[in-house]
C-alpha cells in the first residue's frame, strides 16, 4: 500500500487538483498536511478532499519536516508500506510511481538496500532536466541519465517525488524537524546512507516540479531563486549540518565551497541585494551559534 503525503502552504488550488488527479490512479490514498494556511484556505482544501484524499490541517506553520512527519505518521496508521512525499507544486507523470517501485525492486534483487527512489524532474522554466548529483572525493558529480532506464546512485534526492518504505523510515527515523525547511531532504538522505541505505534517481520516472521562485537569468541560464527568508534557512541549516561529526568531511568541504559561491552570487544578483545578504549572513551566524527551529524576529 502506497500513501502520498502532500505538504501544502497557501497552495494554488488548481495546481493541487492537478496533482491529486495525477496521483489518484498511482497510490492507495493521499494525505494533505496543510501547514497553517488559515481558515479560508482550510475550507477550500476540505472541498477538494474526498474519497481517498484526507486533510490534516495544522493550526500554524510547523515547517516542512514536521508536516512530513505528521503525514508519515498518519500514513503508518493507515497501513502504508510506502510513502510518496510530494510538494504542492509538483505533478508526477502517469507512470512515475510504477517506475520508482520497479527500480526499488530491481535494486533489492541485486542486494542493494534502497533508502528512497526519486524521479527525474523537469522545471518548465529551465531548458534541461537537472542532473542527479553526488559527491565523490572532493568533486561534485552531475550524473545525467545515460539511458532512459538508468538508475543512478546518489547521496540524496529532493523530497518531492521520493518513494520511501516504512521499514526504512522505522530504522533511519523521520525528518529532522529543527531544520524547519531546507536541507531536510539532504540530511535525511545522508543519514540513511550512514545506516547503509542507498538513495537512487530513476531516469524512467518523470515529474514536473517548480524549484524556487522567479529564476535569475545569468549567462544564458535560468538559476533558481528563493526568498531572502529561505536563504536564511538554507545557510543556517548548511552550517548546522557541517557541525555534525558523523557527516563525511569531504561532503562538508564540497558543499561548503558551493555555499561560498552561492553567498557571493546571491549577494550580487538577488534583489533586494542588501536583504538577501543580511539574511544569509544572519543564517550563517545562527548556524555557528547552534540556533535551530523556526526563524523568529528578535
Amino acid at each position: 500500500m502506497i500513501v502520498a503525503v502532500i505538504v501544502t502552504y497557501h497552495p494554488v488550488l488548481e495546481k493541487l487538483v492537478d496533482l491529486l488527479a495525477a496521483l489518484a490512479p498511482q497510490v492507495s490514498a493521499s494525505v494533505i498536511v496543510d501547514n497553517g494556511s488559515g481558515t479560508d484556505m482550510r475550507g477550500c482544501l476540505q472541498r477538494v478532499c474526498s474519497g481517498a484524499v484526507e486533510l490534516v490541517a495544522l493550526e500554524g506553520n510547523l515547517g516542512i519536516a514536521a508536516a512530513q512527519n505528521i503525514g508519515i505518521s498518519r500514513a503508518r496508521t493507515m497501513g502504508a508500506d510506502y510513502v510518496l512525499l510530494s510538494d504542492q507544486d509538483s505533478v508526477p507523470d502517469g507512470a512515475m510511481v510504477m517506475e520508482l517501485m520497479a527500480a526499488i525492486e530491481k535494486m533489492r534483487v541485486s542486494g542493494t538496500q534502497v533508502a528512497c527512489a526519486g524521479p527525474r524532474y523537469l522545471d518548465t522554466r529551465q531548458q534541461n532536466p537537472p542532473p542527479f548529483i553526488r559527491v565523490r572525493g572532493l568533486r561534485l558529480e552531475r550524473c545525467k541519465c545515460t539511458t532512459p532506464d538508468s538508475v543512478v546512485p546518489v547521496d540524496y534526492l529532493i523530497a518531492s517525488g521520493c518513494l520511501i518504505s516504512m521499514a526504512v523510515l522505522e530504522q533511519v527515523g523521520g525528518m529532522r524537524e529543527d531544520l524547519f525547511i531546507d536541507y531536510v531532504d539532504i540530511e535525511w538522505g545522508l543519514r540513511a546512507r550512514r545506516f547503509g541505505y542507498q538513495s537512487v534517481g530513476v531516469c524512467a520516472a518523470h515529474m514536473a516540479h517548480s524549484l524556487g521562485d522567479h529564476p535569475i537569468h545569468f549567462l544564458g541560464r535560468q538559476l533558481p531563486l528563493h526568498s531572502a527568508l529561505r536563504h536564511y534557512y538554507h545557510f543556517r541549516n548548511a552550517i548546522l549540518l557541517y557541525r555534525e561529526t558523523w557527516l563525511p568531511l569531504n561532503w562538508k568541504l564540497v558543499d561548503g565551497w558551493r555555499l561560498v559561491l552561492k553567498y557571493g552570487f546571491y549577494t550580487l544578483f538577488a534583489k533586494p541585494r542588501l536583504e538577501h545578504f543580511r539574511m544569509m549572513s544572519l543564517g550563517i551566524l545562527h548556524g555557528l551559534l547552534g540556533r535551530a527551529g523556526k526563524f523568529e524576529v528578535d
